[in-house]
């Protein structure tokens, strides 16, 4: 087994039916930018009710259709977001957990501590966050929050902290695969390549999730040397 192995994101995710939502943090291969992308499916009509929409900087996810919208408490938040010098980045409303935290002066696993899994047995999604942290530099971080066991008694809790290397990025991902229940992502963020051309890594991840499945994709590049930003968006639903 090759533990530095780093894999082209379309290999992990082309035979895979359902890995649910995934974050995916890392550096350019040129070296030149900060990269994360988020990305968001669903097997229900309520979930594949949902569309990315960008606001101030910030994305969040919306319904589609909001006459059809069944429950909005798991499928409607701000996914990724801003707080000085930190973007975070999250499948679900500890987004805003986290800013919060990070605005009173502490940290992501300060704020991470306060939270589980949520509550949608019998899958107990799993919540997946990371922050890109642009202080004297750039390194990230990303957590991962699920269930102790079958019934949902506990909360395990994952944290990972990363030196940025040019063209290596950390992906996770809510579930292993499709199944009733689904099982839980196991073991530690995969290693990917990221290439340094935000619209090939975009079509590549795009073009890779289950076409029955997928939903959106949300992609930015940040320049590590003056902050800017590129980004790429796409919806399903249109």
């Amino acid at each position: 087994m090759d533990i530095y192995k780093i894999s082209p994101i379309g290999e992990l995710l082309k035979d895979n039916t359902y890995p649910g939502r995934g974050i995916i943090v890392g550096k350019s291969e040129d070296g030149k930018y900060a990269v994360c992308a988020y990305f968001i499916m669903g097997r229900s009509a309520n979930s594949r009710n949902r569309v990315f929409t960008k606001k101030d900087g910030e994305v969040y996810t919306e319904p589609y259709d909001a006459s059809k919208v069944e429950d909005p408490s798991l499928i409607i938040y701000s996914a990724v977001k801003k707080y000085n010098n930190t973007l975070i980045v999250t499948n679900g409303d500890q987004t805003d957990t986290i800013y919060n935290s990070l605005k009173a002066g502490k940290c992501m696993r300060h704020a991470l501590r306060t939270r589980k899994f949520e509550p949608d047995a019998p899958n107990f999604t799993p919540r997946i966050s990371a922050c890109l942290n642009f202080d004297g530099g750039y390194s990230y971080e990303m957590s991962i929050l699920k269930s102790a066991d079958e019934k949902g008694c506990a909360c395990n809790r994952y944290f990972y902290e990363y030196e940025a290397l040019d063209g290596v990025g950390h992906f996770i991902h809510t579930y292993v695969c499709d199944g009733n229940p689904i099982p839980t992502f196991q073991g530690e963020p995969e290693r990917v390549k990221i290439p340094s051309d935000i619209d090939a890594f975009t079509s590549e991840i795009w073009n890779s999730l289950n076409e029955q499945n997928k939903i959106s994709l949300y992609v930015r590049y940040t320049s590590i040397e003056d902050g800017s930003e590129t980004d790429r968006l796409i919806n399903k639903n249109k």
